[in-house]
């Protein structure tokens, strides 16, 4: 009963701290990029265990495990430093469509009338940095984090908040990863 209340206490201690976008893999990024020795190869396996664990544990796909991974993208973002690549397209989002589709390989379905926009990453792999390529780890969570990245890509472009989904997954069983934005 009492190694229960401290996984209660350790379980709800990842879920506030992932859920304020801070979780341990946001931590262990930010720790190298404050000077620390890069990783050894035992420390990234660590780190890539630790979160493969972390996702197999909450990939339950309620609301709450939704909203952590989606929250985990701000890391992502921060580290690409996205607003600098961003900025020129800033307020112009046929331009930015055009990157995607000439620089990413993306393939762009956008209707300005409706405000709807398909953006298909036109790969058959998943592009997650996340992802245990070497053990295979495949978890279809991860997906809330690519939509929180959407999110956030699209928002800071168009100047507006907006709803990103993903409508198709390699990670779902689909052939490539396609998202429905709401501009």
């Amino acid at each position: 009963m009492e190694n229960f209340g401290k996984n209660n206490s350790r379980r709800n201690f990842i879920k506030k701290t992932c859920l304020s976008g801070s979780c341990l893999c946001g931590f262990l990024t930010f720790a190298n990029e404050s000077g620390a020795e890069e990783p050894t190869d035992s420390g990234k396996f660590m780190m890539q265990e630790w979160i493969s664990t972390l996702l197999k544990s909450i990939d339950d796909n309620t609301e709450a495990s939704q909203q952590i991974l989606k929250n985990c993208a701000q890391v992502h973002f921060q580290h690409l430093e996205m607003e600098k690549v961003l900025q020129p397209y800033k307020g112009d989002i046929e331009k930015f469509n055009a990157f995607l589709e000439k620089e990413w390989g993306w393939k762009i379905d956008y209707d300005k009338s409706t405000g709807v926009l398909l953006a298909n990453e036109n790969k058959d792999f998943c592009v997650c940095p996340m992802v245990n390529q070497e053990k295979g780890v495949d978890s279809s969570i991860l997906c809330y984090c690519s939509e929180g990245f959407a999110e956030r890509m699209f928002s800071f472009v168009s100047n507006k908040e907006v709803k990103a989904e993903v409508i198709s997954s390699i990670h779902r069983g689909n052939n490539t990863c396609i998202y429905k934005v709401l501009l």
